[in-house]
């Protein structure tokens, strides 16, 4: 254990009180829903675009991904070809799904579901969306977790610290604290990486020159991967369409992207933060490996001895520790909570909201506003204890397996099968309802059939996959029941 100097504690305390103050500041602007969930709708593109990269940049991104780069058994640029189906994906959801969600005055991506089939099916998606944020993100405060613990905190200490000043600006502030924490927390955490990607360099005898002699001898530039292995998610083909899927059903599904665009002022304002949010990603991305690629040069030349048999995800929070300057350190620090708690604050909005919107409100329709707000962020709350208790747990179980692989195989299970029902209900002729339910559960038999050999160390199909085949079933299943029906309803007749 090392402790942090007194210069890298001050600045990781001015990041925590800076970002507490910004929900204080925003306090006495909550006054209704539309304020709290969807900052008002006066939102312009860019800020926009910050927060969509910035909440999907949380510390798995940032600590995790460089793992893949360094990994010393094959690790290279192959995570890259997940940005080419984020990038279509997008587009595809800007331009089929974006205009439902900003017609009318919508709070959550599920009240669309309701207009086209009953309320059990909108609460059906809410409620899944509810499990699945909560358990995907508590993982991610568990391996921001593990970089504190680095400095002289206690991995228990850490989560706590980092769940309660999460809820409390978020608490406090809502939707427009959020958004404009999301857009200093992502100048912060580029500039981290950036600081991290210069001492790469500086440390590594020849600089440039040699990381990039040494990383193409070492084939760590290795970009595309032409063979198809269902069980590997890092080919081409995963990349492309099961990388459009999941990025269809995570930003055109899930309720953390989607109320992202009900703040924008208009359409064509959310349809462009949407569009350039997958090149963004794609340049992070790109970083984000470069920087574990030169972590595994400098390894591999006696110059970066504490990371040997340590796990890929905790070899970025060693090199920070271990080989950064002072003030430096306090920096990437800050850069690490940030990128966290920028995932985690908008986690805790969208799923106050998913209660709030899509369970209380429609039972209980007669509450004053102010109660309405009142009782969003008592659900803030809930949620963030409910998250740092996932992170306990991840915590108490362990495990060798990547973080951004577990965060993605949870998200992978379950947004699909919400998308099928968007496709569902996207259709000219809607299906019934039970049809929809019915093809739902369908796919999640589906998808868990081919998650737990994973579970069990023997996987038959990566988590690309898992979207579109949740997704699959439930559309093809709910048609065809539908038609089953309808036609045994007809010979009746």
């Amino acid at each position: 254990m090392s402790s942090l100097s007194t210069l890298d504690l001050t600045i990781v305390a001015a990041y925590i009180a800076g970002m507490t103050l910004f929900g204080v500041w925003f306090t006495r602007k909550q006054k209704d829903l539309r304020t709290y969930f969807v900052g008002g709708r006066n939102i312009g593109w860019f800020l926009v675009l910050m927060s969509i990269v910035a909440t999907e940049t949380s510390a798995v991104t940032f600590l995790s991904v460089p793992g893949l780069g360094y990994k010393p058994d094959g690790g290279n640029l192959t995570f890259l070809q997940l940005s080419f189906g984020y990038i279509v994906g997008r587009c595809l959801v800007a331009w089929f799904l974006l205009p439902q969600y900003m017609r009318g005055d919508l709070f959550s991506a599920y009240q669309v579901l309701r207009q086209r089939f009953s309320p059990a099916v909108q609460r059906v998606a809410s409620g899944l969306f509810l499990v699945t944020r909560t358990v995907a993100d508590g993982l991610r405060l568990f391996l921001t977790a593990l970089l504190i613990k680095y400095v002289g905190v206690s991995i228990e200490a850490a989560i706590v610290v980092v769940g309660v000043v999460t809820i409390v600006y978020t608490y406090l502030g809502g939707m427009k604290a959020v958004i404009w924490t999301d857009l200093i927390q992502f100048l912060i955490k580029i500039t981290g990486a950036g600081l991290a990607g210069v001492f790469v360099l500086y440390l590594l005898p020849g600089g440039w020159d040699a990381f990039v002699s040494g990383g193409e001898a070492a084939g760590r530039f290795k970009m595309i991967e032409w063979g198809f292995d269902p069980a590997s998610p890092f080919n081409i083909w995963a990349g492309v369409f099961g990388g459009a899927i999941f990025s269809m059903a995570s930003h055109g599904a899930d309720q953390l992207m989607v109320q992202r665009y009900l703040c924008a002022k208009s359409l064509g304002n959310a349809r462009l933060a949407l569009v350039l949010s997958g090149f963004v990603i794609f340049l992070q991305f790109l970083l984000f490996l470069g920087v574990g690629v030169g972590m595994y040069l400098l390894a591999q030349q006696g110059l970066f001895p504490e990371a040997t048999g340590a796990k890929n995800d905790e070899v970025f929070s060693l090199f920070i520790i271990t080989k950064l300057p002072t003030g430096v350190v306090g920096v990437l620090v800050a850069a690490v909570l940030a990128a966290a708690m920028s995932t985690l604050s908008s986690s805790l909005n969208s799923s106050a909201n998913a209660v709030v919107t899509d369970f209380y409100r429609p039972l209980r329709p007669h509450h004053s506003e102010r109660w309405y707000v009142f009782l969003s962020r008592v659900m803030t709350a809930v949620w963030g204890v409910a998250q740092m208790a996932v992170a306990y747990a991840a915590y108490q179980i362990g495990g060798n397996e990547s973080v951004v692989n577990k965060v993605l195989a949870v998200a992978g299970a379950t947004f699909g099968l919400v998308l099928g029902l968007f496709v569902l209900g996207s259709l000219r002729r809607p299906v019934a309802s039970w049809a929809a339910l019915t093809g739902m559960v369908c796919g999640f038999v589906a998808v868990l059939a081919v998650w737990v050999p994973s579970v069990f160390g023997s996987p038959v199909l990566a988590w690309p996959w898992f979207a579109p085949l949740g997704g699959g079933t439930t559309v093809a299943v709910a048609l065809l029941f539908n038609a089953l029906v309808n036609r045994e309803s007809a010979g009746n007749a």
